[in-house]
């Protein structure tokens, strides 16, 4: 498949976002019990290079479909696994919408079902505060850490504010993005995707960085207002082991957006673990 020059998202990766549970462009889905729950699995072939592999968490109202250029991107290099949040793409939904600790506990059990060994997690948006608080509550199972665009932002933590930068955000993106989020929120019901921004800007993430050991790549794009320069600082610096990348041009789904600058930003973070194996 011809993908769209990074920096952009086209006609092509819309296409390949929305081809789940079709096989596309080597992704292919599957579903596992995890925790009495129907857990839906976007993932990529086994490139047989022995790097660890990379699971990519999605944020609030999406799921595995925003993710999937990225995880093209890094599919020559590392096995990529885009697992669907209880209630969330086609995972089952749960009774209520889980919290950042039940999201967290639910991906805990998702690695020990696969019997992966410890991976590079990757979060995005909301994403992210369920992998800092896996990061920070199971150590032994993250190898690296990417926080993307991380939410919340002290300084807007309310549902009026992050929605409204959502909606500045939106005049940033692709407006071929639009289509995944609609499919999105149908898939996981408005009332759910509301309760889980009340999650969202209800969990304090500050507690759970400060405890991370894994090494951490805080990554942002330029022009992201979800995660603004301050905030996504403040995320570095309370890390103990933690660099800082901003993509230029990028708005908050930097994942989606510049695929492949994110994806060579993640075997950077991994080069030193690589070497030392």
């Amino acid at each position: 498949m011809r993908l769209t020059p990074a920096g952009r998202f086209g006609p092509a990766e819309l296409r390949l976002a929305m081809a789940a549970p079709r096989p596309a462009a080597g992704l292919t889905s599957e579903w596992r019990l995890v925790d009495g729950l129907r857990t839906h699995t976007r993932r990529g072939p086994d490139p047989g290079t022995g790097n660890p592999p990379v699971v990519l968490v999605h944020g609030l109202a999406v799921s595995h479909r925003y993710l999937t250029p990225l995880a093209v991107a890094l599919a020559e290099t590392h096995q990529v696994y885009v697992p669907d949040l209880p209630g969330f793409g086609l995972t089952a939904h749960p009774h209520g919408a889980y919290d950042v600790r039940r999201h967290a506990a639910h991906l805990a059990a998702w690695l020990a079902a696969y019997r992966l060994p410890p991976v590079c997690l990757l979060g995005h948006s909301f994403g992210a505060e369920v992998a800092a608080a896996l990061a920070a509550t199971h150590p032994e199972a993250v190898r690296a850490l990417v926080l993307a665009g991380p939410t919340a932002d002290p300084a807007g933590r309310s549902r009026r504010t992050q929605f409204g930068r959502w909606l500045v955000d939106t005049l940033r993106e692709s407006p071929l993005q639009a289509p995944i989020l609609l499919r999105d929120v149908w898939n996981a019901r408005p009332w759910r995707v509301l309760a889980t921004l009340s999650h969202s800007v209800h969990n304090t993430i500050e507690a759970d960085l400060v405890r991370i050991t894994a090494p951490t790549l805080v990554v942002s794009g330029a022009r992201d207002p979800v995660a603004p320069a301050d905030w996504r600082a403040q995320v570095a610096r309370l890390v103990p082991d933690a660099d800082l990348v901003v993509i230029p041009r990028a708005a908050h789904n930097v994942a989606t957006t510049a695929p492949t600058a994110v994806a060579d930003a993640i075997r950077q973070l991994l080069a030193p673990t690589l070497v030392n194996r």
